[in-house]
């Protein structure tokens, strides 16, 4: 698989994602020794951390860290396991920005590279991105892949689905659960939010062990400079919808927004969010309630969203176009500006 992606920031598909200390269980790749506590930078190439069982279930997400060549993992908003990898080289960069897993394919061989070989490969693009098992030099090697250790591979090829989000960027911060006194894209009445309630209750739990897809993941994309949202179901756009923006002179900001449940207490749902941006070194505040307050749509678009709302839903914010010119096949792709 490959993209030359030249020097455009991509944000494709449509993720979230927590950092509980800074050491781990280390196991080398390929070594049978003895298990070692190790700090996260000090990891050398091929080393990884897995603890599963911090977090036993909830939403998924995966964020590369492409600076640090680290590849973290979370599960309801706990960090379960961190990676070393290598990205894209020099001419091939790996795209940053929000993608869902498309594809799942345990014995994938390259149909560009003389069939290569792809173990456990998790795509994220149609065009040629993916997460898979390769040789990691310590340093970004691949044609825009993102190469991970064989084990490492195999552990999170078991937990991943079809619609888990992956955010590759340059910088990003913690996540944090954030309670929306609402729905989705505006004010409800109190029948609203119990209808959407057992509507959820109703949809499949994307998050038990060995799921190998979600049936029709659901994504929103809300574009501030567009003032439009756009509804994707499994990967393909199914609805726009124009949207008000409450302040519109003030950024909404690079932000991902899981859904996790309702929220009786506060008679609204319960998110895991993380903010990023594809520069490195980016000072990042966490997201906060106030950016899905100040969006809203018409009664028609909201009814279509609950309507498509599971688990594991993400909503995207961006302050990028979304035109239709950057969309190809079942990618959604919103290009940004040079990076340089």
């Amino acid at each position: 698989m490959s993209r030359d992606v030249g020097r455009r920031t991509v944000i494709a598909g449509l993720g979230a994602a927590s950092i509980t200390g800074g050491a781990g269980l280390l196991i080398p790749s390929g070594a049978s020794g003895q298990a070692l506590i190790k700090e996260i930078h000090a990891l050398k190439p091929g080393e990884f951390t897995w603890h599963p069982e911090r977090s036993p279930d909830g939403p998924l997400a995966i964020v590369v860290a492409i600076p640090d060549q680290r590849v973290h993992v979370y599960r309801n908003g706990i960090r379960i396991g961190v990676s070393t990898c290598s990205t894209g080289k020099p001419g091939h960069a790996t795209p940053t920005g929000v993608f869902t897993i498309l594809e799942k394919d345990k014995n994938h061989h390259s149909s560009t590279y003389n069939n290569a070989p792809m173990p456990n490969m998790n795509r994220l693009t149609w065009s040629g991105i993916a997460l898979h098992a390769g040789n990691l030099p310590g340093y970004p090697a691949s044609h825009g892949c993102i190469r991970l250790p064989p084990k490492f591979s195999a552990l999170l090829f078991g937990l991943t689905h079809v619609g888990t989000p992956v955010i590759l960027a340059g910088s990003h911060s913690d996540p944090q659960e954030v309670v929306h006194p609402g729905l989705v894209l505006g004010d409800y009445a109190a029948h609203e939010f119990e209808r959407v309630k057992v509507g959820l209750k109703g949809k499949t739990n994307p998050w038990p062990a060995q799921v190998t897809r979600y049936d029709a993941p659901a994504s929103i994309l809300i574009s501030s400079a567009d003032s439009k949202g756009v509804l994707l179901v499994d990967g393909k756009v199914v609805g726009e919808a124009p949207v008000t923006i409450r302040d519109p002179s003030r950024p909404l900001g690079s932000h991902v927004f899981m859904l996790v449940d309702t929220h009786d207490g506060r008679q609204g749902l319960s998110w895991q969010a993380i903010s990023h941006n594809d520069k490195a070194g980016v000072p990042l505040g966490q997201p906060e309630v106030s950016v899905i307050e100040r969006i809203s749509a018409s009664a028609d678009a909201r009814s279509r969203v609950h309507e498509a709302m599971h688990p594991g839903m993400t909503l995207v914010t961006t302050d990028l176009p979304a035109h239709p010119d950057t969309r190809s096949a079942r990618d959604f792709v919103v290009m940004g500006e040079d990076v340089g």
